[in-house]
């Protein structure tokens, strides 16, 4: 079973440690660390790339760079759940274009958890940007 924890640490800030034994402080404020809710796009993030990587990997494609980047709007009122979400993948290499569209695909269709569960609040669209710099 997976775990964390968060524990008060001052005013509105939290270190929170998971069952990996990893830990992090996270501000409610923002003035110290990110808020929650900036972690949860942060993990989206990690998770969808991890995905892209994995599966390039697996089809022996060249990456060589994979930036992603999320932006995202609030509902206004409480408990303002994200209601839209779009995620930029900065592809560096010399992928195939095919291989990364469905590497992205398949992540959001299938594979990361964290887009699972956001895409019941939030549409999730994206876009492939490729850098040819070496």
């Amino acid at each position: 079973m997976t775990h964390a924890r968060a524990t008060w640490i001052d005013n509105f800030r939290f270190e929170s440690v998971s069952s990996s034994n990893h830990s992090l402080v996270m501000d409610g404020d923002k003035t110290t660390a990110s808020s929650p809710m900036e972690l949860v796009l942060m993990a989206l993030c990690g998770c969808t790339g991890y995905d892209v990587v994995a599966i390039l990997k697996k089809k022996r494609e060249p990456l060589a760079g994979l930036e992603v980047r999320a932006e995202a709007v609030r509902a206004e009122g409480p408990p303002s759940a994200y209601t839209a979400i779009h995620l930029t993948y900065r592809v560096r290499g010399e992928v195939t274009p095919k291989s990364v569209e469905d590497a992205v695909r398949l992540s959001k269709e299938k594979y990361c958890s964290v887009s699972a569960m956001l895409q019941k609040t939030a549409e999730i669209t994206s876009a492939i940007e490729y850098d040819q710099t070496a």
